[in-house]
């Protein structure tokens, strides 16, 4: 389109895209399944539609920003929409390595328990144009320091998301009984601790003292996912995490995760993340830069 505007960095070791920004004022770039090695930023300003995520579906109207992390499936419906998209590859930024500094894996990435979308409010709505703007500046500037100004907006960017997100907390339906935002906060906890060791949705059952199937309604209910996928989402971003931060083998990282069979785990991962851990490995990690 004549008012579209694509900006983009290359990773000059590797050849692989480092950061990129653009605008879109249709559907073109996102109406077929996507899975990237980086990190996408996806704010629609402007219409409405349908997202399909991992397990689930959900419908969306203007000033949102989705967040997808490595590999992640998406794929948005629509035929009306405009907004703008910052992808960035985690050897320019990651997230794993400076979560003490920006905290965005597990709120705005890598949230198995919320949508990855975060509604964006008219006060950051101004603080989101203003910050890309300047990204947009920068990206036509190759001037001393370029990568670390575009880093520090990045940052910025991602802190105010996170915040955002972080305020967006589920809201339960009125008539929900006390009982199931505690069970659902104990499951949580559980899967947290116990994701290495239990792999079976009957494991969290028996933990939390609930049938099986009551507990899979209320996960189905109030995550729009099921016990299985949650759990199995939860391994794979770990997986994930030590294929890209350490040089443990594919044998290592699985016996870690609870699995004594690499092929059987590979497997595994390969059907959750749609590539193998080894193309993950090549195309991600292991994280060969100090970002």
């Amino acid at each position: 389109m004549a008012n579209q505007s694509v900006f983009t960095l290359i990773n000059q070791q590797t050849g692989n895209l480092a950061f990129k920004i653009f605008s879109f004022d249709d559907n073109r770039h996102f109406d077929h399944l996507q899975r990237h090695n980086y990190y996408s930023l996806i704010w629609i300003k402007k219409g409405e539609g349908k997202l399909k995520a991992d397990f689930s579906e959900y419908d969306f109207t203007g000033n949102t920003l989705f967040a997808f992390s490595l590999y992640q499936p998406f794929m948005l419906s629509s035929e009306n929409i405009k907004g703008v998209a910052i992808q960035f590859h985690p050897d320019f930024f990651c997230i794993h390595k400076h979560q003490n500094e920006v905290a965005c894996n597990g709120v705005l990435f890598n949230n198995i328990y919320q949508p990855p979308f975060t509604l964006i409010d008219e006060i950051s709505s101004l603080a989101f144009e203003s910050l890309y703007e300047q990204i947009q500046n920068e990206m036509q500037n190759q001037a001393l320091a370029q990568y670390e100004l575009l880093v520090s907006y990045l940052k910025i960017f991602l802190i105010k998301a996170s915040r955002l997100k972080a305020e967006q907390l589920p809201n339960f339906p009125e008539n929900t009984s006390q009982k199931e935002p505690f069970i659902l906060q104990n499951l949580k906890n559980s899967i947290e601790s116990n994701f290495k060791i239990k792999h079976s949705a009957s494991d969290y059952a028996e933990d939390l003292n609930i049938s099986a199937k009551a507990l899979a309604k209320i996960t189905k209910t109030y995550f729009n996912k099921t016990l299985t996928d949650l759990i199995a989402e939860r391994i794979v971003i770990e997986a994930k995490r030590e294929l890209y931060l350490t040089n443990k083998t594919v044998k290592e990282i699985a016996f870690e995760l609870g699995y004594e069979d690499e092929y059987y785990f590979s497997r595994f991962f390969k059907n959750n993340a749609e590539v193998s851990p080894q193309l993950f490995r090549e195309t991600v990690g292991y994280g060969r830069s100090a970002n």
